[in-house]
């Protein structure tokens, strides 16, 4: 699969909202989910079965002096947010996934994620 750019994740502590005794996602995370199943769908994304490598490189926010932002997720929080977006589109279930590898890279205007996953056939036992 050929890398992909997604917006800039949503934040992990802003992902689920409780109500009425409930927790469910939050309207930003469902507008994430959204826009991730539309910029993929655009790019002719393949939903894969089996073993996942995921690869996921992290962009922070390019700020008006062309410096990466200091604020930004932690990396952690930004893999879960990933791999749930992806779900339904790169593969069935987050389960999938055996190999991930995730860094942070130079900032861009408005921050993403360049996504891209592959079958992953090397099982050690």
């Amino acid at each position: 699969m050929k890398p992909i750019l997604l917006p800039y994740p949503i934040s992990a502590n802003r992902y689920w909202r409780h109500y009425k005794g409930m927790t469910i996602r939050s309207p930003e995370a469902m507008k994430f989910i959204r826009d991730v199943k539309l910029i993929a769908m655009a790019e002719k994304a393949q939903k894969l079965d089996g073993p996942v490598e995921l690869n996921i490189i992290f962009h922070p926010r390019l700020t008006r002096r062309g410096q990466a932002s200091l604020i930004r997720q932690d990396l952690s929080n930004t893999i879960k947010v990933t791999e749930d977006a992806l779900q339904g589109v790169a593969y069935s279930n987050d389960n999938q996934i055996v190999s991930l590898n995730a860094c942070i890279s130079n900032p861009i205007p408005n921050g993403g994620l360049t996504v891209s996953w592959s079958t992953f056939d090397q099982i050690f036992v």
